[in-house]
């Protein structure tokens, strides 16, 4: 069993790894990508983000730090700074590798014009039943790793930050499920999943709306398995399946070949593949070849202070 340290790194640095990995084959069909996966995908192959250069994360790495920085300058969630750190992000590049802004998702970007028109974070995501997109999953796994509060109070957080961009119970109730399967995860039991699922449905009771999407839609209970597509719940279980396929390599490498959104399906598989796992299973050539070392590793290193 890796360290609590090997653990986190693991969690933090296998979001950014699986992003950056996925970038170059976003939007391809699963029979349309390369026998092996790598960071640099094959010369005859037509990258997506063409002029973005292979070991970069995109805007759910960005988004991700930006979590994790205002976590660790409050020592809480505070939605509305959020907010103002991803209009900063969208703006300016803050946090984004080269100070480069390429891939902005349609409900954050609604998100983003309510924020800058002044609407209160907590009300800006939309919340319609076809508002349910991936972006607040993709980068709320640091919420996990730097909490050290109840489950109750975990689940309160995982809802507030996806309201700031996504703000349907569905997509709260998978961003709060992650977040508990990420902690059994970090905890190291025996079946995160289940565990993380018993938990939810206590802490929701019968008349939750959150309750409700749980399990119309969600449906935690079915076998692992998705397409990789943009939609919240089939990112979700899409990641559960690549995490099936083995260690971090393999989960990886599982969650870009189902093709479609490959950036944010291998980001959300690999955070949790690196917090089962530990930071040395991420292969060598991977973690070398990220870009943006000089953003990562300041929050990296104050969040192992927090929590180790």
């Amino acid at each position: 069993m890796p360290s609590l340290r090997e653990r986190i790194e693991g969690g933090l640095v296998g979001l950014l790894v699986g992003d950056a990995l996925g970038v170059p084959y976003e939007f391809h069909r699963a029979e349309s990508l390369p026998r092996v996966i790598e960071m640099t995908p094959p010369p005859d192959f037509r990258r997506s983000h063409g002029r973005v250069p292979p070991g970069t994360w995109s805007d759910d790495g960005a988004q991700a730090l930006c979590l994790l920085a205002s976590l660790l300058a409050h020592g809480r969630l505070d939605p509305d700074d959020l907010g103002r750190r991803f209009l900063n992000w969208h703006e300016h590049g803050y946090l984004a590798v080269d100070g480069i802004v390429f891939d902005v998702g349609n409900q954050t970007s609604a998100a983003l014009r309510a924020l800058r028109a002044g609407s209160p974070a907590l009300g800006a995501g939309p919340a319609g039943e076809y508002d349910n997109g991936n972006g607040s999953l993709m980068r709320v796994l640091p919420l996990a790793l730097w909490h050290t509060g109840s489950d109750a109070s975990l689940v309160a957080d995982a809802h507030a930050q996806s309201r700031v961009t996504h703000g349907h119970p569905r997509s709260l109730a998978c961003c709060a499920l992650y977040c508990l399967w990420a902690r059994r995860t970090l905890d190291g039991a025996a079946d995160a999943w289940s565990e993380a699922v018993t938990t939810l449905r206590r802490l929701y009771g019968e008349d939750a709306p959150e309750r409700a999407e749980l399990e119309a839609h969600v449906r935690p209970d079915d076998p692992a398995g998705g397409h990789g597509s943009g939609y919240v719940v089939d990112c979700l279980r899409s990641a559960r399946a690549a995490l099936e396929a083995g260690p971090y390599e393999a989960a990886v490498r599982a969650a870009v070949a189902l093709g479609n959104d490959t950036d944010t399906t291998a980001a959300v598989a690999g955070g949790l593949a690196g917090v089962r796992d530990g930071v040395a299973a991420i292969p060598a050539r991977w973690r070398d070849a990220l870009r943006g070392r000089e953003l990562l590793s300041p929050l990296l290193q104050a969040l192992l202070a927090h929590r180790c």
